[in-house]
């Protein structure tokens, strides 16, 4: 057993998780940017980017109840779970968009989610150009599936890019705030950002 492993089963979050029946530590983290954005309500239809193992993704059910709609998408195979619809695909590709579209019989899309991360190859500006390459990306699909008003949250890493991006996601969105979660690692340069009312 690796070192790392060995840390990550003893950290809280992780524990939390296995005990409340979470697929991944990181639904704490949209449990706390929900808990001081306040962006999914009852009823809400979410898409959700990156969606694997689905943690994000029963958080966000919780959140919308029975009379919302939870879709999430990845380029993995995702395990089923009740009342979410999984699929599986590649968000830069038009097709998967369709797909999308087609599983929410074509509803406009509440809040956009994305905790999509590049493959850490330990190069860190390698690594922070790869992740705003994916916020780009969910942007481009947040901007083609919301309603106006609808809100938008990604991760990102820290690096030199970041200022040109925030400023992109300000100009379709009148609100942006930039957010680090405590379910986040300590060691992890992860940020999220969290954009709200949907210009249109």
């Amino acid at each position: 057993m690796t070192r790392w492993y060995k840390e990550k089963k003893k950290e809280h979050f992780y524990k939390k998780a296995k005990k409340e029946g979470y697929r991944a530590r990181s639904a704490y983290k949209l449990r706390q940017i929900q808990n001081r954005f306040n962006l999914i309500h009852s009823g809400d239809v979410v898409v959700d980017l990156g969606a694997a193992p689905g943690g994000w993704s029963q958080v966000a059910l919780e959140l919308v109840g029975s009379d919302g709609l939870v879709v999430g998408v990845d380029l993995s195979f995702i395990k089923p779970i009740d009342h979410i619809i999984f699929l599986k695909g590649d968000m830069t590709d038009d097709e998967t968009i369709n797909d999308v579209e087609e599983a929410m019989s074509f509803q406009p899309v509440d809040v956009v989610l994305s905790d999509m991360s590049p493959d850490i190859s330990g190069n860190y500006s390698m690594d922070h150009a790869r992740s705003i390459h994916l916020c780009s990306q969910a942007l481009k699909t947040a901007k083609q599936l919301l309603k106006p008003q609808g809100s938008f949250v990604c991760k990102v890493f820290m690096g030199d890019m970041l200022e040109e991006f925030v400023d992109e996601v300000k100009d379709s969105f009148s609100s942006v705030k930039q957010f680090s979660p405590k379910a986040s690692r300590k060691s992890s340069s992860e940020q999220y950002i969290v954009a709200k009312s949907f210009k249109g």
